[in-house]
């Protein structure tokens, strides 16, 4: 179609016009290039006059043994093969990302995401599915959100306590489970051999947070009114905070997903339900924004792991309420344990 000033861009018919001028410049002859693209001659015949038409140029000599191609023509060959050669390859490469066969999936995880959910996630994608590239990037939730809204990400694990819920109207959030906090203690603490505990029991004891404010910690969602935690040491890191308690120096939240990272020489025990609170786990995308065929799958094997994770009596999570969970492929077997020094004497 010609704009105002005289350039054209060739739409489907001209795509099919310059398929039937490779096929007669290849040929040397409309009747050879009818016979391989099964046309008549003169639905070929009519395609070339479109072409040269549109362009406003000669582009074969019509001999009495065939055709040959005009200086213009000669021009636009290379030209026309290229096109035509470039949209092949765009359409094998949508195929193969359609069908999982190529392409990437750049995925985001908040910490204690990445101890076990994300990455049992993945390597079961990749299993399925070893064509495609991973990337994989830890962040806190605010971060994350941002790489994904920036095209950073193309789906990111991300968690919200109750009283702070995400923006539904910017996120696509699929909720992947609800992760119960647990108290990590000392073995040799008071009420290690404990079931479950109550906050106020311990009121005495010195928490380890990631805050010396217990506002901008996991402490915020689960404090008890009235309740206020002296907080004597502050360290940003698992691999420090759960040291800390290990050595004695204190008792700390834990979720739930970060279990496997807990030294063998702690004891996690359950809050009591009055004082137990959960954050919700989403995958989320970007809200309006196609999901890619990648992210589908993985978000499966996602809601497969965490249903595997906390499946059994002894769960500290709730997976996602479903009938069941996707069975993407093989299923995942690994669970985290149930919590230590929790089962030996009743609350």
């Amino acid at each position: 179609m010609r704009k105002a000033h005289g350039s054209t861009y060739p739409g489907r018919m001209q795509l099919q016009a310059l398929e039937v001028f490779r096929t007669v410049a290849r040929h040397g002859s409309i009747t050879a290039a009818a016979r391989s693209l099964q046309y008549t001659q003169s639905a070929v015949s009519r395609q070339v006059a479109v072409l040269e038409a549109e362009l406003d140029v000669v582009l074969f000599d019509r001999l009495s043994r065939g055709v040959v191609l005009t200086e213009e023509g000669q021009c636009l060959l290379p030209h026309a093969e290229a096109m035509l050669d470039r949209l092949t390859t765009a359409q094998r490469d949508i195929e193969a990302i359609r069908g999982l066969g190529s392409g990437r999936l750049r995925v985001g995880a908040f910490p204690t995401a990445v101890a076990a959910l994300v990455p049992r996630a993945l390597a079961a994608f990749r299993d399925e599915h070893p064509e495609v590239g991973l990337s994989l990037v830890e962040g806190r939730t605010p971060a994350l959100l941002d790489r994904l809204l920036a095209g950073d990400a193309d789906v990111v694990v991300v968690s919200a306590p109750p009283d702070r819920p995400l923006d539904g109207g910017r996120f696509d959030l699929h909720h992947l489970l609800d992760e119960e906090l647990l108290v990590a203690m000392p073995r040799q603490h008071r009420l290690a051999r404990r079931r479950s505990v109550r906050l106020a029991e311990l009121a005495d004891d010195s928490f380890v947070a990631g805050s010396a404010t217990a506002e901008e910690t996991l402490l915020r969602a689960t404090l008890p009114q009235g309740f206020q935690p002296r907080i004597d040491i502050v360290a940003a890191e698992w691999t420090g905070k759960l040291g800390c308690v290990a050595a004695g120096l204190g008792v700390a939240l834990i979720p739930a997903l970060a279990i496997r990272a807990a030294p063998a020489d702690l004891a996690l025990v359950r809050l009591r339900p009055d004082d137990a609170a959960t954050r919700r786990i989403f995958a989320a995308t970007v809200a309006g924004r196609s999901r890619p065929p990648a992210v589908t799958r993985l978000i499966a094997h996602l809601d497969a792991v965490a249903a595997a994770m906390f499946s059994r009596s002894g769960r500290t999570g709730r997976p996602r309420a479903q009938s069941r969970a996707p069975s993407p492929g093989p299923r995942p077997n690994p669970r985290p344990p149930r919590p230590r020094g929790s089962s030996s004497r009743p609350a």
